[in-house]
């Protein structure tokens, strides 16, 4: 327990004999309880320098207990270096005839002969009269001190300047802290968001979210980042972005027993470098593809088949149907496009494209078809089915003659020699994106070797 100074009974108990009650004792037992348990160090002189309180922390630093500490005059001779006594005390004693606390450091020694560096912060104690009375001084040991400024410092600066999103999530798995970064990147005020349900911030990866938020409650921080894809919301309509993440579990210091007080979440947008990284993927598969199928294409005795061998090849990651179709001699009138289909993969079951219209009757395309537009415009064209409902949909693809799941449409001129050859179509399902302006330029790639195969076949007599 911290011993101070109670006048006339100190030196009088021995080991074994109780301390008689005395008027006001329960304020002095509390005073001793509350400095023993204050997690700095403190002690306090009174007007002659003599030192009148020690706590536990003290002890614990410096190694001198109470009953060793109590009593002395000063610090010198035992807490401090003979030669610096005199300094040290001038400067403790000094608080008692300035305004507010005095901060200083002091190299004091400890009982065993060490030296500790330490930052204290010393006011003068008052007397009744108003008048100073003494000082008291709490101290700590400088590197104590400096983690715990760097600590403070580190979170202020995370919520406030950091180039990164910082998110406190609390056991509820709502938002407690959000600094600037992280309140843009969720297109809302920093207060906006606090307390409110992250699926009224997210679109699309809240499931995803939570759960990490769960586990990291449960199991602690993951040991490496996660990256999560999510929807938010912005004033432009909704936004697809990749955040890479990183997770801690926040407890509290002041509890026996760790208490989670929630989640602290860092993120980084890095949907740019995702997506360059998978365009570069994509890029590198494409071309692989076209040239695995020139090589399967050299094999082909006949160059219709090798039409097919490219159109199989194109498919693998690309489009779910694809069909070929070519134009048609039209005597009668030289201005309307008619399309005989040549090839086709099967609707059904997944297998390799088949050779077909050795009949040469047109399909039945209606006027504005994409397949007839991309021969009137000699470019490529795009057509979906939009928002519309499954049946409506499938009544959209059969009017046109394509498989009854194709919602996603790209159709490419066939062109070789100057000469408009026909179309390819490829067709993609509910379950993928529509094509876009990269997929095209693929498409045509695609094409000009159907049409390069198709016309050579042109060139060689059926009976060849």
């Amino acid at each position: 327990m911290s011993a101070s100074r109670r006048s006339g009974t100190t030196d009088e108990l021995g080991p074994d004999e109780p301390e008689p009650a005395r008027e006001g004792s329960d304020g002095s037992d509390l005073l001793a309880a509350l400095l023993d348990g204050m997690d700095a160090a403190l002690c306090a002189f009174d007007a002659d320098g003599t030192v009148t309180h020690w706590n536990r922390e003290a002890e614990r630093i410096l190694g001198w207990s109470a009953d060793e500490a109590v009593g002395r005059a000063g610090f010198s001779g035992w807490a401090v270096r003979s030669a610096d006594a005199e300094e040290v005390e001038a400067r403790l004693l000094a608080a008692m005839d300035a305004p507010g606390r005095q901060v200083n450091e002091f190299a004091l020694l400890t009982k065993d002969g060490g030296r500790v560096l330490v930052r204290t912060q010393s006011a003068a104690v008052r007397g009744p009269d108003g008048k100073p009375a003494g000082v008291y001084c709490a101290f700590s040991e400088v590197h104590a001190q400096i983690d715990l400024e760097r600590s403070i410092a580190l979170s202020e600066a995370l919520l406030e300047d950091a180039s990164w999103g910082v998110v406190l999530v609390d056991a509820d798995l709502r938002p407690a802290v959000v600094n600037a970064h992280a309140a843009r990147a969720l297109g809302a005020g920093r207060t906006s968001v606090l307390g409110r349900p992250l699926g009224e911030l997210l679109v699309q990866g809240v499931e995803e979210l939570e759960s990490a938020l769960t586990h990291v409650l449960a199991e602690g921080a993951p040991p490496a980042p996660a990256e999560l894809w999510v929807s938010v919301r912005t004033p432009e309509g909704e936004r697809r972005r990749c955040w890479r993440s990183g997770f801690v579990r926040l407890a509290s210091p002041l509890a026996e027993e760790p208490v989670p007080l929630g989640v602290g979440w860092l993120f980084q947008d890095v949907t740019e470098y995702r997506q360059s990284e998978q365009d570069a993927s994509l890029l590198r598969f494409r071309a692989q593809q076209l040239h695995r199928a020139a090589r399967a294409a050299a094999e082909c005795e006949d160059p219709a088949e090798a039409a097919t061998v490219h159109l199989d090849f194109a498919l693998a990651g690309f489009a779910d149907h694809a069909l070929i179709d070519r134009v048609a001699d039209c005597a009668e009138d030289a201005d309307l496009v008619r399309l005989v289909r040549i090839a086709a993969t099967p609707s059904g079951a997944p297998g390799p494209s088949r050779l077909d219209g050795r009949a040469g009757l047109p399909v039945r395309y209606g006027e504005g078809h994409p397949a007839v537009q991309c021969v009137e415009r000699v470019g490529s064209v795009r057509a979906g089915a939009g928002a519309m409902p499954a049946e409506d949909a499938r009544a959209w693809a059969l009017a046109r003659q394509w498989p009854a799941d194709a919602v996603h449409a790209l159709c490419a001129v066939l062109r070789c020699r100057g000469r408009t050859l026909g179309a390819v179509t490829f067709l993609r399902g509910a379950g993928r994106n529509a094509f876009e302006r990269s997929d095209a330029m693929y498409a045509e790639d695609v094409a000009a070797r159907i049409a390069m195969s198709l016309d050579l076949a042109s060139l060689i007599p059926p009976d060849h």
